[in-house]
């Protein structure tokens, strides 16, 4: 269960959407593999203070309601994880999963993730969002003031572009 319980314990959110220039099926089997789809964390970046961390699936490989996805690893030296469950997967078109319990993260705290493709004409729009809270604890809460939002929306824009640069330049960019 989300820590909280309700979505409206997720008051922020950051999203982003680009066309890109591959059939739907093929989008979605990009975005469904969470060693893509989450890529950016385990390859050293200044988001991720030159730190990576891993990224497990359960037997399911996160391609079922009630699978698990597991990141953890270390962050300026403090030990990082967070659980996550597959809460909807609707092949070709969505998949949401949230964190369970209270993940360990420096800027953001309990969150829900999501992408939706679309297709068009030649190519399939891709939106991705992340509702989230911020972290408990005051130094956590003022790391997330000031990096949260910046985090949350590399995070989102990274997705779109890993997907983007897997099957060719987007035909547009931010869309709201």
């Amino acid at each position: 269960m989300l820590a909280g319980g309700a979505a409206a314990a997720l008051p922020l959110q950051e999203d982003f959407a680009a066309v890109v220039a591959a059939p739907l099926e093929r989008v979605f089997a990009f975005l469904d593999d969470h060693r893509r789809l989450s890529g950016h964390m385990s390859k050293r970046s200044w988001m991720m203070a030159g730190s990576t961390m891993s990224i497990e699936a359960d037997a399911l490989g996160a391609r079922a309601v009630g699978s698990h996805i597991r990141l953890g690893g270390r962050v300026l030296g403090m030990r990082l994880f967070v659980d996550e469950v597959v809460t909807e997967y609707l092949p070709p078109h969505r998949k949401e999963w949230r964190t369970i319990g209270e993940p360990r993260l420096l800027v953001i705290g309990p969150y829900r993730m999501s992408f939706d493709v679309s297709p068009l004409a030649s190519a399939t729009l891709v939106r991705v969002s992340i509702d989230y809270a911020r972290p408990h604890g005051w130094l956590a809460r003022v790391a997330s003031a000031l990096l949260g939002r910046t985090y949350a929306r590399w995070c989102v824009r990274q997705m779109v572009r890993d997907t983007i640069a897997a099957f060719g330049e987007p035909q547009t960019g931010d869309a709201a």
